[in-house]
């Protein structure tokens, strides 16, 4: 299918950005997924060469461009190439809405220089060990002394938490006033009492550094609470969305990568003297995903679209994720099947594919809450 979303400006942005993975990401992605972590020096090529804060403004080194179609350029050129250490996504198309919008003078002076260059990578803490997609259910807290705020609690599953120099921290302010008593806390490095804990060994995303946080009375000084003290959970829900697009957006790349390899391995496998993809049921699987992934590739595009237009809800959003991701996993699983034994070995890509996509039905909320929030919308009771 012929896409439509984009114009030449964003042709040319996606040519640079493949050059840019095929000299600085394709030569050390395997030794960064050894390590768990990527080099920090990929980040400050990636600013360099404007691939970080391409939505922020000129005049503190951004692109000075809100067009998430530049954003999606990089999460499909990441994914095509399995380069899945990258926290870019995370770094633009999550953490980059909350400091554009949220961010008083100051901050934006403070921040987001070096968001744009590179020199400050980007995470967000919401998952704690006892909470997942039950975001109300956080018991970090936050408590007011003087000129700080004294911060206590742990986050889990933290992207990027390793090589995180802030980090928006999820926190109680008020108890008792529920879901009004949320704020939203910048944590710098190096403040006394944050600490990092394991980086997380995953099934797939080896490369990711993916963290345990903990906060033992930090004091966050009072200029780092970001937006509006408890209007925590309002910030999330207004930027979640744009999060699970970005997964979506991920999962529809996936996709189409796992397929495109899946066809040439069965034009190539021969079984019975001839190759697989003659028979029947090979090309009726794969009809039957390519038919799926169409179909995603189109909704995906249709809510790229939305988004910029201001348009995105937040059901339309919980649908573009699950359903993505759902469709992904499915197809990838289907794929290697149609690789045989060759599809188990970590050496062929589709094995990568597989491990790297279970978390996507996962994190950014799972498809049970994603069928929550549509389900809710439909106003049955």
């Amino acid at each position: 299918m012929e896409r439509t979303l984009f114009e030449p400006e964003h042709d040319l942005f996606r040519e640079s950005f493949r050059k840019f993975l095929d000299q600085h990401v394709a030569p050390n992605h395997a030794e960064w997924e050894e390590q768990g972590i990527v080099d920090r020096a990929v980040w400050l090529e990636a600013g360099k060469q404007g691939f970080l804060g391409m939505a922020m403004p000129e005049e503190y080194g951004g692109g000075g461009v809100k067009d998430f179609r530049y954003n999606a350029i990089v999460a499909e050129e990441s994914v095509r190439g399995q380069y899945s250490g990258l926290g870019f996504a995370l770094h633009n198309d999550v953490i980059a809405p909350y400091l554009l919008e949220l961010a008083n003078e100051e901050q934006k002076q403070r921040w987001l220089p070096g968001f744009c260059s590179g020199e400050i990578i980007t995470a967000i803490a919401m998952t704690e060990p006892g909470t997942g997609s039950d975001l109300q259910g956080i018991k970090t807290r936050a408590v007011r002394d003087g000129d700080d705020w004294v911060l206590n609690g742990a986050k889990t599953f933290i992207t990027n938490g390793i090589n995180a120099d802030i980090v928006i921290v999820v926190a109680q302010t008020d108890p008792e006033k529920g879901a009004m008593g949320f704020s939203l806390l910048v944590v710098e490095r190096d403040m006394p009492g944050f600490e990092r804990g394991r980086n997380l060994d995953k099934l797939g995303l080896k490369a990711q550094d993916t963290a345990e946080l903990s906060f033992t009375d930090v004091r966050v000084p009072a200029a780092n609470l970001l937006g509006q003290e408890g209007a925590g959970f309002i910030h999330l829900m207004q930027n979640l969305p744009q999060e699970r697009l970005s997964i979506a957006v991920m999962a529809a790349a996936a996709m189409e990568a796992c397929l495109d390899m899946t066809i040439q391995y069965v034009r190539d496998r021969k079984a019975f003297g001839k190759p697989i993809g003659t028979f029947q049921n090979t090309r009726f699987v794969l009809a039957e995903l390519a038919t799926k992934t169409t179909a995603v590739r189109v909704l995906v595009d249709r809510f790229i679209e939305d988004l910029n237009n201001g348009k995105l809800s937040v059901e339309d959003a919980a649908m573009a994720k699950w359903w993505s991701t759902e469709e992904q996993v499915e197809l990838i699983d289907r794929c290697l099947q149609l690789h045989g034994g060759y599809g188990y070995m970590k050496e062929y890509p589709i094995a990568k594919a597989y491990m790297d996509a279970r978390v996507q039905t996962i994190y950014g909320g799972t498809t049970e809450i994603m069928k929550e929030i549509i389900g809710r919308s439909l106003k049955l009771s």
